[in-house]
Parts: structure tokens; C-alpha cells; sequence
């Protein structure tokens, strides 16, 4: 079986399925990742946030399962399949973001007031999905993680991606970020 260095495998799932539409908005999975990025590097976020919102939903790109997964119904666990790929090659401060960033949701809509009133239709459609907001013992487990004020800030970024007209630089702009922030910087991984 070939084995590709983590990048290549990024770059290959971003050429796979990146085109593919997000979630019933009007971008792309990569028009999302780039703009979340863009938005990131903007702010003068670290390298690790700028890794952790570009790579904030690669779960997508991961799985075999329609684009129109949440109209059936169907949790497609996107941050975890996200962060068991990440984690192996990521440092936490990259990879706990990207695991966190669904929970995040749930905590904004239920600690920052007019919140909801900001997501979109299709956010709100997978806010009833992962569990709608969160309930005041959950609130407070949340904001015990570590990193949890780092995905409060993903999130942000990734519910403003969303603009079919917003311009960015291009995927190949952000894999010197990916491989400044590696922890293993030889990562191969095994293409199934």
C-alpha cells in the first residue's frame, strides 16, 4: 500500500472532495476551509489556530457519506473523525480545536445572547443534531478543556466562512503553516 506524508494526504482529500458542497451553504468544503483560514491569519492567530481552522472540518472530507447527511437525519461526527486523523500528527493546539469546534456551538448558543439568532439555517439544522445548546453541568465541564477558549474562536471564523464571494489564497498558501506546526514532521500515512 503506498504511504503519502500527512500534507500530501491533506492535499489529496482537499482534491478529492473539496469541491463538494458545505453542508447546504453556498460555498464549497474548501471555499469553508480557506476562508476560515483566511479569517484566522487576518486576526494574527498563531500558526497552530490558522492549522486549526483550516483543517476545522476536515471530517467531511473523511467519510463517505452525502452531502445531504443532516437532512436524513444522520450526524456525520465530523470533529471527531477530524480529530482522530489530526491528533496523530498535530499537536493539541491544533487537533483540540478541531475536536471541540461542534461544542463550541453548543456553548455559544447557550452563554453568548443573540447567538443563535447568527447561524444559518443549515447551522441550526446540525445544532439539533449534535444536541442543541448546552445545559449549565455541560457548560461547566466544557470549560474545564484546556483549549476551549481556542475553539470558541474556530467557531467564529467557522461560522463566518460561509461567503461564496469572499476571495483567499489558495491551499498551497497554507501547507508551509501545516508544516511549521507538525509534531511529527516525517508523518507518513497509509492510504487505504
Amino acid at each position: 500500500m503506498p504511504r503519502l506524508h500527512v500534507i500530501d494526504k491533506i492535499q489529496q482529500v482537499f482534491e478529492r472532495k473539496g469541491s463538494s458542497l458545505y453542508g447546504g451553504e453556498a460555498v464549497t468544503q474548501e471555499q469553508h476551509a480557506l476562508q476560515a483560514a483566511h479569517l484566522a491569519e487576518e486576526s494574527g492567530a498563531s500558526s497552530a489556530l490558522i492549522a486549526a481552522a483550516l483543517l476545522h472540518d476536515v471530517g467531511h472530507l473523511l467519510h463517505n457519506l452525502p452531502d445531504d447527511a443532516p437532512d436524513e437525519g444522520v450526524d456525520d461526527v465530523h470533529e471527531r473523525l477530524g480529530y482522530n486523523f489530526l491528533h496523530r500528527w498535530f499537536g493539541p493546539e491544533v487537533s483540540e480545536p478541531v475536536r471541540m469546534h461542534v461544542e463550541a456551538k453548543r456553548y455559544l448558543c447557550a452563554m453568548e445572547p443573540g447567538y443563535f439568532e447568527t447561524l444559518s439555517p443549515p447551522s441550526v439544522q446540525s445544532l439539533a443534531l449534535q444536541g442543541g445548546p448546552m445545559s449549565p453541568s455541560e457548560v461547566a465541564e466544557y470549560e474545564t478543556e484546556p483549549f476551549y477558549k481556542q475553539s470558541l474562536v474556530v467557531r467564529k471564523w467557522d461560522d463566518l466562512a460561509k461567503d461564496p464571494e469572499r476571495q483567499t489564497p489558495p491551499l498551497a498558501h497554507y501547507l508551509p503553516i501545516l508544516r511549521e506546526v507538525l509534531t511529527t514532521p516525517m508523518a507518513a500515512e497509509a492510504i487505504p
